[in-house]
């Protein structure tokens, strides 16, 4: 496993929209295992393919809750409900925006063997799942923001 550099806002890469996935092989499960390790390392959520470099429709997530989540070009079928927190993204270090969601999504994908799946999610998951699907068609969270914050390097502190 390797930890892969996070592209920052700056990298025009994160603007462009990220192709399917159509070989399911050895190479992409590696591919996965180092997201996830770059990830952790970062201490993040979730992370899309193009925040390491790779224009690829999928992204990784681990909300603590004991179960990592592969999706694998998702397709966002139903949505319904709204949400409004903070976000954060680890490709806009030191800066939060006030986003506005859906509350409970359902979206269909493909598993890391190419089998398709559906999940249904809700609340923080619902919002993770979102957050990264944007990345695969180039949209950063703060393009969609109502208000955007510093966050203090040190203490974590939304000033």
């Amino acid at each position: 496993m390797a930890i892969l550099k996070i592209r920052t806002d700056e990298d025009p890469i994160l603007r462009k929209k990220s192709r399917d996935v159509d070989t399911f092989d050895d190479h992409l499960k590696q591919l996965i295992d180092d997201m996830y390790e770059t990830m952790y390392d970062a201490e993040g959520v979730g992370l899309a393919a193009v925040q390491v470099g790779k224009l690829k429709r999928m992204l990784v997530i681990d909300d603590y809750d004991g179960s990592k989540i592969v999706l694998i070009n998702p397709v966002r079928v139903e949505e319904s409900g709204d949400s409004e927190a903070l976000e954060g993204c680890l490709s806009v270090p030191e800066r939060m925006g006030k986003v506005k969601r859906f509350e409970k999504v359902k979206v269909d994908y493909q598993t890391v063997d190419g089998e398709a799946d559906t999940i249904v999610a809700e609340g923080f998951l619902a919002r993770i799942i979102q957050h990264e699907m944007d990345h695969l068609d180039g949209i950063l969270y703060t393009d969609i923001a109502e208000e955007m914050f510093d966050v203090h390097k040190e203490t974590g502190e939304v000033e």
